[in-house]
This record gives C-alpha cells, structure tokens and sequence, in this order.
C-alpha cells in the first residue's frame, strides 16, 4: 500500500528568461555553439510558474538583467531558512554580477541577507533538509562555505562530496521529497528528522554515498539515465513532484510511493545544465 501524501504550500522565487543565452561555458551541458530558442524558453518557464500557481504555491519574481543570461537559474541566487537569506558568491566570474539583483530584491522585501566570504552558489549546492541542510562540494561550493552556513543559520550542514562533472550542483543529484516537518503525511524513514530524499549514488564519493545511506535508508534511488534527464533537479511539495517528463523511470519510483509526478518540460534549459530546481528559489519563512 502506497502512503498518503500532503502537500504544503510554499512560496517560490523566479526570474524570467528573458534574456536567456549560452554565452560561455562553465559546465558539461553548455556549447556556445548551439543556440537556445528564446521563445521556447519562455514558454516552457511560463508553464512552470503557471503549474506552481495551479498547485497553490505563491511564486514571486525578480526582473532580470540585461548581460546576466543565467540570472533565469534563481536557485543559485541563495538559500532562505528561517526567513533569513545567505547570499551567493558564483565561483564562475561571469556569473558573479547575478547577486547583486537577488540581494537588493530580498532587502526591499525586508529579509536579512548575509553575503558570504567563501565560494557559495545558492541552492545549487545547499539543500533544506528537515533540522539539517545537506551541501554539495566538488565543484562550485567551497568545504569553508558550508562552515559559513551552519555558523549563520545555526543549522546542522551534513558536507556531501560530488565527483562527476555532470553533476556539477547538488541539487542535480538530490532532491527533498519532504523535509519531516509535519503536514506532509510520513516522511519515508530517514534517520532523525530529515525526511526524506532522491538521489543518484553515482553522483557522490563512496564516503557521502555511506552518509546518504545512512541518513535515508528509505531514500528514492535514481539512475543515471533519470539523473541525466534531470529528474533530480526537481522540486517537490510534500505530495507533489514538479519533474522533467523525460525522467520515467524515477516518476514511475516516486508514484509507488505515493508521490503525484507532475511533468513540465524545461527542456530548452537543460542547454546550460538546468532544470526546474535550477530556475525555482524557495523562501522558507520559518525554521523547521
């Protein structure tokens, strides 16, 4: 029997891909030589935004800016717990200018945010889990980011180790299926009360592999082909998981769990490695 599931509405942070391109490459998935379909792109995020609404869940969005073609992916922009932010210091240089919009917009909406001191890219690499936060290293986020983290919110940041460069963010590896803070029916057996995850093994060093393990005996595993179809770079509402339609294999997993796949297609932004998480901040107003 299939548990049941419930959702809890959350309040999201977009930027529109109005000026979307692929205009260097900082990652496996990005070619300047292939060109994106502008139109396409703002299609498939409209059609994002409109599934959030029809879901029930607030989606707030940040103009974007002339010459920052990535500014689209606002999950790199910061991590808000408790309704503070820690904002982010992109390791690649033309992104770095990204940060500055995000930090103005949560000031006017009257957030505390903290710029880091060490390499940091958001969301991308840190990821609310419950009482603790998981955070991706590797290849963007520095090891000295995640003690600047757990120092500012007070959290407990569990240090996860990426090793293959398609997998370059943490949130391309793993996703939060609930978070074990109630209103989301059973959390799937994680150790303590981090809920309960997604995620490729492959993704990960043997030793964060063994903590993952333990952590989430229970967890959904994916398989490469469903990670490389970015699956995993979704976002779930305790009942409800926003997915890439490509990714069968893990929405046909997550149904037997009682989980609802919802498909929208991002297609046009997997050009520069991103997905649905990738373009969706969440602002978490309280800690759990």
């Amino acid at each position: 029997m299939t548990e049941s599931r419930v959702p809890r509405r959350r309040r999201f942070v977009v930027c529109e891909p109005r000026h979307f391109a692929v205009q260097y490459a900082i990652n496996p998935w990005m070619s300047t030589g292939r060109p994106v379909d502008v139109i396409r792109a703002l299609d498939q995020w409209q059609a994002l935004v409109d599934t959030y609404r029809a879901h029930g869940h607030t989606v707030d969005t940040v103009p974007p800016v002339p010459g920052l073609p990535d500014m689209v992916f606002a999950a790199n922009c910061a991590v808000v717990v408790g309704g503070r932010v820690f904002g982010s210091l992109f390791h690649a240089p033309e992104r770095r200018p990204e940060s500055v919009p995000f930090e103005a917009w949560f000031k006017t909406e009257g957030f505390e945010v903290h710029h880091p001191e060490s390499v940091c890219e958001g969301e991308g690499d840190l990821v609310p889990a419950g009482r603790w936060i998981l955070a991706g290293t590797g290849f963007r986020t520095t090891r000295a980011a995640h003690r600047e983290v757990q120092e500012f919110f007070g959290v407990p940041v569990i240090s996860l180790t990426l090793v293959d460069p398609y997998f370059y963010h943490l949130d391309t590896a793993l996703f939060v299926l609930d978070d074990g803070t109630g209103g989301e029916g059973r959390s799937g057996g994680s150790v303590g009360s981090g809920g309960n995850i997604a995620y490729y093994p492959g993704a990960f060093s043997p030793g964060s592999r063994e903590v993952l393990e333990r952590l989430y005996p229970d967890a959904v595993i994916a398989t490469r082909e469903d990670a490389l179809a970015f699956g995993l770079n979704s976002v779930s509402d305790g009942r409800h998981v926003f997915i890439a339609p490509e990714a069968r294999g893990l929405a046909d997993r997550l149904a037997g769990r009682g989980y609802v796949p919802v498909p929208v297609d991002l297609s046009e932004f997997h050009k520069a490695g991103g997905g649905i998480k990738c373009c969706t901040q969440e602002i978490r107003e309280t800690r759990s």
